[in-house]
């Protein structure tokens, strides 16, 4: 039974949340302040996190920002009522994964959080096919049907990234990190160049992706 840590502290919500995951099978922990979040997560270690925003104690972002700092990689989905993009992308660099605005679905809700465990369980997975690709993580190939493709080191690290977090919102940021590191000096600018050629490879239309989908304003999405 995989456990969802729901951190809300509006009591409502909270049992409308629990009842519902409960009820679909998961195990549930709650927390009502980011206190107590913030513990429960990092001793529960739950499989996944729906983590308001604003609450009182510790807020969202802080709980994201040190759940991440103690290399825990269960998804994080935020519960936010704020719709600007800046504090989307602002929890998103802290290492969410996605967000959902208020008032929301609980039946997309409920979805989301089944994709993201499903990617979860199959992220020890060494062979992915979206199309006509297949990706073999171990060897280091990409074919499209009997073509292998030429990408470079870079274009298959990248595509890589994107298959292992797909459905994920993705800042070019988190991109940087994760593709180049930490301490590389390349910009978002190489991101765009980098995708915009890894499109032309793997894409059936690279001026209609079907796979890498750009995000306005914040990155990029892939969907196989």
């Amino acid at each position: 039974m995989e456990t969802v840590l729901i951190v809300e502290d509006d009591s409502t919500m909270l049992r409308a949340l629990k009842d519902n995951f409960e009820y679909k099978g998961y195990a549930v922990v709650t927390a009502k302040d980011g206190e107590e979040g913030l513990n429960a997560a990092l001793n529960a270690k739950p499989d996944l996190i729906l983590l308001d925003i604003m609450l009182p104690k510790i807020n969202g972002y802080e709980i994201c920002r040190l759940v991440r700092k103690e290399e825990l990689d269960m998804p994080i989905i935020m519960l936010t009522a704020k719709g600007e993009e800046s504090d989307i992308v602002l929890g998103l660099n802290l290492g969410a994964d996605d967000y959902v605005t208020k008032p929301f679905s609980i039946r997309e809700l409920l979805a989301r959080v089944e994709a993201f465990l499903r990617r979860r369980r199959e992220q020890q997975q060494e062979v992915y096919e979206f199309g006509k690709i297949k990706l073999d993580i171990t060897a280091r190939v990409v074919t499209s049907g009997q073509k292998e493709l030429d990408l470079s080191p870079k274009e298959f690290d990248l595509l890589c990234y994107f298959v292992q977090n797909q459905g994920r919102a993705l800042t070019r940021q988190q991109i940087l990190n994760a593709v180049w590191g930490y301490d590389s000096y390349v910009n978002d600018r190489t991101v765009d160049r980098f995708v915009t050629t890894l499109r032309n490879k793997v894409e059936p239309d690279c001026h209609i992706p079907s796979y890498i989908h750009t995000i306005r304003a914040i990155g990029y999405k892939f969907n196989p």
